[in-house]
């Protein structure tokens, strides 16, 4: 439960970087005649807080334009990057709060090697693909890409997590398989608690380019789920 509050909040922190409400364009401009603050100039109407809320605004978050910049010019690079960030900070954290004892540098590299191998890429062509083939934003769209991504992309994650895991550690395939077969229901369970509402939100207001990022902030809370079920 206290996982479940953390990614919604991390949710709904991560949400709030991506732009904001659109304002009507339709802002009553004082009469010509009347008689108006000398402190108050005409360009008001023109201050960037109007613009509309589908230009990247680089001003909120520090970076935020030049990461938007290399998404469009490096948009594999720049994804697997930001899982590596992401799942360095999500075994860092469950480090660091959960598991509490020496610091496991071979894991925490590892996860985040795995980030920026697997993870980014992996989800820059799955989402692409996905968005490509279910472009719409409705109710009955974003079920079905959930649905998707829970249902059929969630195995194949969790299994390809799992296996990398395993040869990291120099496990046969007889372990991994073992592996596999005994945790893959769980974690699957634990995407299942958390990750359908997420994802909600991500295919409803999130736009294609910067689903891995939303996933990963969000996603930092979770890769401390993954982090001790995948080395436990």
């Amino acid at each position: 439960m206290k996982l479940f509050s953390l990614v919604v909040a991390t949710s709904c922190l991560a949400a709030s970087a991506f732009g904001v409400t659109p304002v009507s364009k339709n802002i009553a401009k004082p009469a010509s005649g009347a008689r108006t603050s000398p402190l108050r100039k005409d360009t008001a109407f023109d201050s960037p807080l109007f613009r509309d809320a589908a230009v990247t605004r680089g001003g909120a978050v520090p970076g935020w334009a030049a990461y938007n910049d290399q998404l469009d010019k490096n948009p594999l690079t720049t994804k697997a990057m930001t899982s590596l960030v992401g799942w360095a900070l999500g075994d860092l954290l469950a480090q660091i709060f959960i598991t509490k004892g020496a610091f496991d540098m071979k894991r925490f590299l590892s996860l985040s090697a795995f980030g920026f191998l697997y993870h980014g890429p992996s989800g820059h062509y799955f989402y692409n693909w996905l968005d490509n083939k279910i472009s719409g934003t409705d109710a009955k769209d974003v079920a079905l890409k959930v649905g998707i991504d829970q249902i059929l992309w969630c195995p194949i994650f969790m299994t390809v997590f799992f296996t990398y895991l395993g040869l990291v550690n120099g496990d046969s395939f007889s372990t991994i398989g073992n592996k596999v077969k005994n945790d893959l229901l769980s974690a699957c369970q634990g995407s299942w608690k958390v990750w359908p509402i997420v994802h909600a939100v991500n295919f409803k207001f999130i736009s294609t380019k910067h689903r891995l990022v939303f996933i990963n902030g969000v996603q930092i809370a979770f890769n401390m789920f993954l982090s001790l079920i995948g080395t436990k």
